[in-house]
């Protein structure tokens, strides 16, 4: 079993529960061996993947999340300085 947590830490409450919120839809439906679950407690988001499975979709899997969080922080960025 392959597992890994994650864990970003922003500013505020407010940035994180945004940003969890934005990747929390990868939660559900998952392939079968994999589990991916976000949560948020304060500033900090965590999300913990396991995957009973090939290496490199467990990586592939990881990038997944790591994107979407860039992605929500940009765009909260962009929104932020308009």
């Amino acid at each position: 079993m392959l597992q890994a947590t994650i864990r970003l830490e922003y500013p505020n409450q407010a940035i994180a529960a945004a940003v969890a919120r934005a990747v929390a839809p990868d939660n559900t439906p998952a392939p079968a061996g994999l589990t991916v679950n976000t949560c948020q407690v304060g500033r900090v988001v965590s999300t913990e993947i396991s995957f009973d499975g090939k290496f490199a979709t467990f990586i592939a899997t990881v990038d997944d999340f790591l994107e979407a969080a860039s992605t929500a922080e940009k765009a909260l960025h962009i929104v932020k300085s308009k």
